[in-house]
């Protein structure tokens, strides 16, 4: 019998990264970002309310939430875990998915890539965070990594309010 190795998916093309620095310890921060009951409070763009939060934290387990939209639309999101170091870094493959945690397509751009490796980032900076992330498509069709490198100023507007939604659970979390 023969066996072949499953090929991993690489990422490819341009990475967008974002960075800001928080006014919380590293320790807070990254709790905010692992614990689900957390997560619940701020995840997600401006104005968005998490509507399930579930979470198994090791590598190979998930992240699956929903979301609801100003409108009142859902929306679901499934993180896999590839590496989680604490307090320092963790890495996934992020989706969109459907309510039973299946993957699907981006629910307003479906040239958007199906998966995307994430990296989160924590380093202390004073008495502060610096929370880094980035992101890059995996095995992108060339439209999806278009779609993905065309899309960066909607992602810095995007996390832009998400980190403003962070800011603020972190100033009142303990």
């Amino acid at each position: 019998m023969n066996a072949t190795a499953a090929k991993a998916p690489t990422p490819a093309g341009k990475e967008f990264v974002i960075s800001r620095l928080l006014a919380a310890p590293r320790d807070l921060v990254f709790a905010a970002f692992t614990e689900p009951e957390r997560m619940k409070q701020w995840w997600g763009p401006k104005g968005f309310t998490v509507i399930a939060s579930k979470m198994d934290l090791r590598p190979g387990g998930f992240y699956h939430y929903g979301m609801r939209a100003p409108d009142g639309s859902a929306m679901w999101g499934k993180f896999v875990y590839r590496e989680i170091v604490k307090p320092s870094r963790i890495v996934l493959v992020n989706s969109f998915s459907d309510e039973a945690g299946g993957i699907t397509r981006h629910p307003m751009a479906p040239t958007w890539p199906l998966t995307m490796l994430s990296t989160f980032l924590f380093e202390t900076e004073g008495s502060g965070t610096r929370l880094t992330i980035k992101w890059l498509p995996l095995d992108p069709t060339d439209e999806e990594r278009a779609t993905f490198e065309a899309g960066f100023d909607s992602m810095t507007q995007g996390w832009s309010g998400t980190f403003e939604q962070l800011e603020g659970y972190l100033a009142t979390a303990k």
